[in-house]
């Protein structure tokens, strides 16, 4: 059992963890109906994913208006596709427009609705001194930590006997350090993807691994972006045939990817991402070079060895590093206490659009599937609906 909080705050109003663009972009919409709120997130900064654990060369996938958050466009100067400091900047701005001051090393270990007080409590402890522990106390909880919170690190056969080092991509900066050396790359997502081209313009000698089908589409269709081609072709058609106008022009555009060894996924791309969170590949170039062989595609590992990997297919493939390619997971089942509306894998129960709120004032930000697109379309919706509920209390006051 845990010792009793050092420090109990009331909250007059939300409380919201998570300072990524969810938490971010709930504040600022309450803030903007008059609603305060206090924002906890367990760095030292607002968007630690992308300052702290993101490649140097990284870009958003899609084009800038379909990034933007609630209230503020990007500047006009930006490009297409911001990069990630260009992103992380106007993150900054968002928050600093909008006054909301994140309380940061402030990480959540517990949240759970007293149900004799009607009031959510939730504790902190300070990620910097490590033992001073806050318990914040307040009628609404907005889970904002998203999808990506903790990284996954699958097991292998035999990981211990390999000689060389093994990191997340979330510690992978630049292709600069591996120059000349072999890269295992596990993980064929955009991540896997881009770092295999980042490798390769750094000299370096990638193998990369590929487990399972994907979809790889190409970024931009006829100049104008894949993702504005889809949503536009919503407007008129059901989603499966959106999807299967995307695989045959993919496969105009891409040609087949079978030689290359990736297989596509029996789902259609926008059925995956919104049923599995499978997010398509956007390629950036990639593909050239695995025609090339500056990229080579190897199967799934059976086991690692001192110099290399066995592959399940019984080759044997020589890597110097490796580097896992392999995403992110929800940790909100680690802290949200006696609650059902999330499932054991951390998004909500009820699918989007209407995964967004709970019961005793719970609410959710950023678990669609649906990227800063669907983080924006929740943040207006829960603030609308916290605003009519603090109304209606300051009115009886």
């Amino acid at each position: 059992m845990a010792a009793a909080a050092s420090r109990v705050v009331w909250v007059n109003g939300p409380i919201v963890v998570g300072a990524g663009p969810a938490g971010l972009s709930v504040a600022a919409c309450l803030r903007a109906r008059g609603v305060p709120s206090v924002v906890l997130d367990r760095a030292d900064c607002v968007a630690s994913l992308w300052q702290r654990r993101t490649y140097d060369r990284l870009r958003l996938h899609l084009p800038r208006h379909f990034c933007e958050l609630p209230g503020m466009p990007f500047p006009d100067h930006y490009p297409e596709y911001p990069t990630k400091r260009q992103f992380v900047d106007y993150l900054e701005a968002y928050a600093a427009r909008a006054g909301v001051e994140p309380r940061f090393n402030q990480a959540v270990t517990s949240a759970r609705y007293d149900a004799a007080a009607g009031l959510w409590r939730v504790r902190a402890e300070d990620a910097a001194a490590g033992d001073a522990a806050t318990e914040y106390i307040g009628r609404w909880l907005v889970v904002a930590t998203g999808e990506n919170a903790e990284r996954i690190v699958p097991e292998f056969d035999g990981a211990e006997e390999f000689a060389g080092p093994v990191s997340h991509v979330s510690e992978y900066k630049s292709g600069e350090a591996y120059r000349g050396k072999r890269v295992l790359v596990v993980g064929c997502g955009n991540s896997g993807m881009e770092v295999c081209l980042d490798l390769c313009d750094h000299n370096a000698l990638p193998a990369m691994v590929v487990r399972d089908s994907v979809h790889v589409l190409p970024r931009e269709m006829f100049g104008v972006a894949t993702f504005s081609v889809a949503v536009f072709l919503l407007r008129f058609l059901p989603l499966w045939l959106v999807d299967r106008i995307l695989v045959l022009l993919a496969r105009i555009f891409l040609g087949n990817l079978d030689k290359l060894g990736i297989r596509r996924p029996s789902g259609g791309p926008l059925e995956l991402k919104n049923t599995r969170g499978r997010t398509p590949v956007l390629d950036i170039g990639a593909l050239d070079r695995i025609r090339s062989g500056d990229i080579e595609v190897v199967p799934g590992i059976k086991r690692f060895f001192r110099g290399g990997a066995e592959l399940v297919d019984g080759r044997r493939v020589a890597a110097d590093a490796v580097i896992l390619a392999t995403g992110y997971h929800s940790n909100v089942p680690q802290w949200l206490k006696g609650s059902d509306f999330f499932t054991q894998e951390g998004y909500p129960r009820v699918p989007f659009p209407d995964g967004w709120k709970g019961e005793s004032g719970l609410y959710s930000v950023g678990f669609t599937r649906r990227g800063l697109s669907g983080v924006s379309s929740d943040a207006v919706k829960v603030a609308q609906d916290i605003a009519m509920a603090w109304e209606q209390q300051t009115s009886t006051l």
